[in-house]
């Protein structure tokens, strides 16, 4: 019998969200696959942990698709997660926007889930899957590529594999080491997230607010918890960080509309605000996905839905492949992905910039675009299910 000669042994580095859903799906198709993770993390733990984290994301219908077939989904639905039907952008005053899952003829636009929690679901899959979890003793020292492999150097430890995937985040470790430029800059704004207690029935509307200084948003998590997100000037952010949550509630109070009923601050974070994109997405046998790919203006919550759309494009690409690693193929992933990814950026940055800018026919602009696209329902339908979907059809 003829040798099975097909090279699918697969590395990814970085077992996030966007990481560890690209091993399973690979696994899925019988792929041989090496998760690489300096951090593991206890998965059974973080599932019956009663700790809630701040960190959440918004989870569209594409991504809820995927965490399904992943096998993860189940597994949330059993634990904190909390579906919301309805999104609200407006200023002060009576402009606004309003999307409707009913409009669509759907019961609800996405989910709102914490990171650690999608994370370990994710994880909760890598036993049955024979994935293998890799935790290097040292940082990445080099990257060794031939024409038939590539090779991570971790000090005395090596690890060869047909394709190595870096799902290693913004400050990717991998993409640096292969020298693959980016270009984008840092925002003014730094952003707070705001994880609060709130004493009032589940809420199924997620809402943002322009402000003078910055967007305020407001995340229902699973009752009695949510998330606020406040941007503004970094060192306004950063005079909040040492308050006591008395006193960061009283600042809450003065800036947020009012909310639905009274609420105890829990904990926050305040973090910079960055977009980058990877001048390529792969360089021989690496591949980038994630946020090693792109970041965004998290105004949205689009980040991670971007980088599931990542894992699903590489996947199919990967598919029917003999050669896991072949440079061509992972060019065809990145044609795929690379103007999908730089649209909904443009977007995103395009919504920040316009909305912040405080010119007086600017402010007439946003006014009139708001009422507009709020009373035209075929297009409103449209950016909806785009939004929701990840597909322009």
């Amino acid at each position: 019998m003829m040798k099975n000669m097909a090279k699918n042994n697969v590395i990814v580095v970085g077992g996030g969200m966007v990481g560890a859903a690209m091993a399973i799906k690979l696994a899925q198709q019988g792929k041989a696959v090496r998760v690489i993770e300096k951090h593991p993390i206890d998965a059974p733990q973080v599932l019956n942990s009663d700790d809630v984290d701040i960190r959440v994301s918004a989870i569209n219908r594409f991504s809820e698709k995927l965490l399904d077939q992943l096998g993860a989904m189940p597994l949330l639905r059993a634990n904190r997660l909390a579906p919301y039907e309805q999104l609200e952008t407006f200023e002060r005053g009576n402009d606004h926007l309003l999307f409707d899952c009913h409009a669509i003829n759907t019961t609800h636009l996405g989910h709102l889930i914490e990171n650690k929690l999608i994370q370990a679901s994710l994880w909760q899959q890598f036993v049955q899957h024979n994935i293998e979890m890799i935790n290097p003793s040292s940082a990445l020292t080099a990257i060794e590529q031939n024409l038939d492999s590539i090779t991570l150097h971790y000090n005395e430890q090596s690890y060869t594999a047909d394709l190595v995937i870096a799902a290693d985040g913004g400050q990717s470790q991998l993409r640096s080491k292969a020298n693959i430029g980016i270009t984008g800059w840092q925002y003014q704004q730094h952003c707070m997230g705001v994880l609060i207690k709130l004493d009032a029935p589940q809420q199924v509307k997620t809402w943002q607010q322009f402000t003078p200084t910055g967007p305020v948003a407001f995340l229902p998590m699973q009752a009695p918890y949510a998330n606020l997100i406040w941007y503004d000037d970094a060192n306004t952010l950063k005079a909040f960080k040492a308050l006591q949550p008395s006193e960061l509630k009283a600042h809450i109070i003065e800036k947020f509309p009012k909310l639905a009923g009274d609420f105890e601050v829990q904990s926050h974070a305040i973090f910079p605000l960055a977009r980058q994109h990877a001048n390529n997405y792969s360089q021989g046998r690496l591949v980038l996905v994630g946020d090693a790919a792109h970041t965004i203006n998290p105004l949205a919550g689009q980040g991670v839905n971007l980088g599931f759309q990542d894992v699903a494009a590489l996947a199919e690409v990967l598919r029917t492949a003999d050669d896991v690693g072949c440079p061509l193929m992972l060019k065809e992933y990145e044609r795929s992905r690379r103007n999908a990814n730089l649209l909904m950026m443009s977007m995103m940055d395009a919504c920040y910039f316009g909305f912040s800018n405080q010119i007086a026919p600017l402010k007439w602009a946003r006014s009139t675009f708001l009422k507009l696209a709020n009373n035209t329902g075929p297009v409103k339908n449209w950016v909806l299910k785009y939004a929701i979907s990840g597909e322009l059809s």
